[in-house]
């Protein structure tokens, strides 16, 4: 279930519509959400992508490749709840087992199983302590 701030977001930038764009992370153990507006930067952030590439002599850059992850995404319909069924293939790749904890990251953002939040390194700290606090009140049948 989409949380309401996070729920409130992509409707908007889904026109209106209640249509959540989730894909599997191409470097963490999570997955990403965002809204149909996104969908409208992708090409130019391949570009960018590609003539960074080039400018940096990378020759292991694949556009096709990158393409297939930036545009690999399922776009699920949500009800006025936030309430969505996530596909399987999702599931695995994100690791969920029982919970998920979203955090914010700009024009998307990260859907965590708290188990592998918990895995990623200092960096992480702030989304680790938000998390955890969170399933503690889970847990003593507080709001989460």
């Amino acid at each position: 279930m989409l949380p309401p701030a996070f729920r409130k977001a992509v409707k908007e930038s889904s026109g209106g519509n209640r249509t959540l764009c989730l894909a599997a992370h191409d470097r963490f153990d999570c997955l990403i959400g965002f809204g149909l507006s996104r969908t409208e930067k992708l090409d130019a952030q391949l570009d960018r992508e590609e003539e960074r590439a080039i400018r940096m002599n990378q020759p292991d850059f694949d556009r096709e490749v990158r393409a297939a992850q930036l545009f690999g995404f399922e776009q699920l319909p949500f009800d006025d709840s936030g309430r969505f069924v996530m596909p399987e293939h999702l599931k695995e790749l994100g690791k969920v087992e029982d919970g998920l904890y979203f955090q914010a990251a700009g024009e998307f953002f990260f859907i965590w199983a708290p188990q592998q939040l918990k895995l990623m390194g200092p960096e992480w700290k702030s989304a680790q302590a938000a998390c955890e606090t969170l399933l503690a009140g889970a847990r003593k049948g507080g709001a989460a």
